[in-house]
This record gives structure tokens, sequence and C-alpha cells, in this order.
């Protein structure tokens, strides 16, 4: 199966405005199902090659990342599923229909979204589209459109800004796994083999009664992470330069074929063509397949999910004013150090030194995570009650958040001890509380 995905988005460029606007516009749907070899009449549920282009070719007409779109059919229907073996619409309990659960939609023809995968499709990604736009959700960094992780708050809105969706637990102040954000986050990561990074929230920015079915009051309306966020894998472009960060490179479009080659990890190919769509249309990939070429003329193809932009990580390297006497250029850690002293997470210790030999306090240590984890350093944090940790302490603020968000505890019940040496055995508990590892089986 190689479905060509410029065509359609040059045929449908024309009269864009009116289609956007208009869902109920058969000219848009016919296009979808024919680029996708696709029966719009059949009432089957199409095979997993073909619902991966009709879920890709509709998200990228709407500019929106089709890896979003294809995590959310994925949680919504089970498995790509619209229809029942009976060849009906799976409508659920609370009205949710088809493969992009639509449900109490009244701008939409409710006949239609049963018996048309498309029209269904369309209807959820437009949605969708409608949820980024909102401007009573919160924002992160510019909202430019092909960042994943800018669409966490119209992920969340898709199923809605209730109190069971918060980003955190009120109660405790952890992370909420089973937020719907959070689990479509999680589908794209298994299904389209990336890894997203989810920016971290406080208990406070959102404010909600874990009784009511209020929607959530958000107090915090826009973010800006430094962090770094992954950008949707389907806008490369023939003849673009791009890095691999797998070790094959396949004769065709599946994995079932056989490899031309060992790549090395971070090497430079040029993308050939547009993208492809898994040739063994029983596989269920999310992800799709881009044509390459190596330096050495070899050519074959890569999982789009082992390609980034060669520009999309840049390495930052030490600047004028940003310069460590004691950090020798050939140092292991050289981009590392200036790369968090750059974003201010972890600096130096004097004007011209990192401190590079030099022990790390507990109190240094509470200042770096919580600059890592991008905290907010709310003066109505609880008092850890620390005799050593007063409140004109310099960094009281810093160890009552850090103690508050459970990322450190005390030496004991009265003692901080904010200047003695942090141990490995205490960065380890440390770590383990941010990001509760699984225990070894």
């Amino acid at each position: 199966m190689k479905k060509i995905l410029k065509p359609l988005i040059s045929v449908i460029a024309i009269g864009a405005l009116s289609l956007f606007i208009n869902i109920d516009n058969n000219v848009s749907a016919n296009d979808i199902a024919n680029t996708c070899e696709y029966d719009s009449t059949s009432k089957v549920n199409p095979d997993y090659s073909t619902m991966n282009c009709l879920l890709t070719e509709t998200a990228l007409i709407y500019d929106v990342p089709p890896e979003i779109v294809k995590a959310i059919a994925e949680g919504e229907s089970g498995n790509w599923r619209h229809f029942d073996v009976n060849g009906e619409a799976i409508v659920t309990a609370d009205n949710g229909i088809g493969i992009m659960q639509i449900t109490n939609q009244a701008d939409y023809n409710q006949d239609r979204l049963k018996s048309d995968l498309v029209y269904n499709i369309q209807a959820g990604v437009e949605t969708l589209n409608k949820m980024f736009k909102r401007k009573d959700l919160p924002s992160i960094n510019g909202g430019e459109r092909d960042v994943l992780e800018h669409w966490y708050f119209a992920i969340m809105a898709y199923n809605g800004t209730k109190p069971v969706n918060s980003p955190i637990i009120q109660a405790t102040g952890e992370r909420n796994a089973t937020a719907y954000q959070e689990k479509i986050l999680q589908i794209i990561e298994k299904l389209e083999l990336l890894d997203l990074t989810v920016p971290h929230f406080s208990r406070e920015h959102f404010q909600y009664d874990s009784s009511s079915k209020e929607n959530i009051k958000f107090s915090v309306m826009t973010y800006d992470f430094d962090l770094p966020y992954t950008k949707s894998k389907y806008f490369f472009e023939t003849n673009q330069k791009v890095i691999v960060t797998t070790k094959k490179i396949r004769e065709r479009p599946t994995t079932d074929s056989l490899t031309m080659g060992t790549l090395s990890e971070g090497e430079t190919v040029t993308i050939t063509g547009p993208f492809e769509y898994e040739e063994v249309s029983t596989k269920k990939n999310h992800f799709v397949w881009y044509p390459v070429k190596r330096n050495d003329g070899t050519e074959g193809y890569v999982a789009s999910s082992y390609l980034n932009y060669s520009t999309s990580t840049p390495v930052p390297t030490p600047i004028p004013n940003l310069t460590f006497k004691d950090v020798p250029t050939n140092h292991y850690a050289n981009k590392e150090i200036y790369y968090l002293a750059e974003r201010d997470i972890l600096k130096g210790v004097g004007q011209d030194r990192f401190g590079i030999g030099e022990g790390l306090t507990r109190w240094q240590a509470v200042l770096l995570i919580n600059r890592a984890k991008n905290v907010s350093l709310a003066a109505n944090r609880p008092n850890p009650g620390f005799t050593d940790v007063p409140k004109d302490y310099p960094y009281y603020n810093e160890i009552a958040t850090a103690v508050d968000e459970g990322f450190f505890k005390g030496t004991s019940a009265k003692k901080f001890e904010p200047n003695r040496i942090l141990t490995r055995s205490e960065m380890a508990a440390v770590l383990q509380r941010i990001y509760s590892f699984p225990a070894p089986s």
C-alpha cells in the first residue's frame, strides 16, 4: 500500500477555508477515502494500514499532529474500530459514537456519524482542533502546532476539563497518571515509539472540588517551559536532511523486509520522498515510513519514529559570557554542563567557575531539582518545621517547596542540614520519589 500525502493536500488546498469551516463537505470526505482506497459505504472496519491512512490524512488537513489523532482514536475505540461485527457503528452507554467517540455534538449529523467512518474521524479532528484554539485553556510556550506536548490541554478538553482529568491529584500533589490526556500521551509513546516530555505542573495550578462535577479552574494560563519537546514526525520534506536514531534501514516500508545496512546513531540521511504506510496491512503501526538515502548512496526506509529534525535538539555551545575556566573543553560532561548552565538549572559557584570537583550541598540540590522540575515557588507552602531552616533562611521557600512537592525530606523531623553534602544514597531516594521507578523484579 503506497499512499502519498502531497496530491491530496494540493487538491484540497483549493477552497480550503470552506472545507475547514464546514465539515459536512462530501468532497473532503471523498478525497480522503479515495486517497486511502477505502469504500465509505462498506460498513466494515478497514485494515490497519488503511485506517492509519484515514486518520493521518484527516489530521494533516486540519494541521493537527497525526500522532495525537491516532492515539485518541486508539484510546476511544480500543483498537481503531468503528463498526461491530454486524456492520453497525459502535455506540457506548454515554452515546459516544464510533471510532472518535463523538458524544452529544449537535453540530454534526448523528446518523452520518454512525454510517460514515471518515465523517466521524473528521468530526473528532475538528473537535480537537477547536479545543486547541480555545482561549479559556492554558497554553504552553508559543503554542506551536507541530509540537506534541503543546496539545496537552487540548487533549484534556477533548474528554472534558473535569476534576478526574486534573494533571495533579489535589489531595496528594502527585501526578495524575490516570487523567485522559496522560493516557493518550502514553499511547503515543507506546505505539508511535516516541519519548515525550510531559510538563511538570503544581497542585495550586488547578482549583477544583474533587466531589463536584464542575470544571477545573485554571490559576495559570500560560506556561513557559524550556524543555526538549517533541515535534511531529509527519512534516519532513523531500531532500531534507534528518538525523536517525535507529540501526536499521529497510528495503521496503515494513519490518518484515530485509535490512539494507546498519546505521550509526546520529547519522544524517536525506529524505527522498513522501512518507508511506505499512506495507503489511495486518500489522498495526501508528508510525509511517520515510524513504531515505545515506551518504554512501544506499536507499531504503526508516520508520518515522526514528527520525529527528537535524536542528530540533541543538547542543548548546559555550558563549563568551558563560565560560567556566575549570571546565576543560575535552571534559566528558562539557556539553551537559553548559546545557544546564545556559538554562539556569545548574549554576556555577563563581563568576567564571563551575566548581567541577566540588560536592553538592543539600540546599544546592534542592535548587537544581526545583528548577529542573519547573515548580512554582509559592510563598504559601507549608512550613516544613526545620529548626535549621527558619523563614528568614535565604532558601527557605525553595526548601519548603521541595519538601511540599515530596522531592526531599529532612535528615530528621526537625533538621534539614542544608549545608551538608548530599550523599549518593540521598540522591537515589530523591530520584525515586520524583520518578517512581518500578521495583526491580
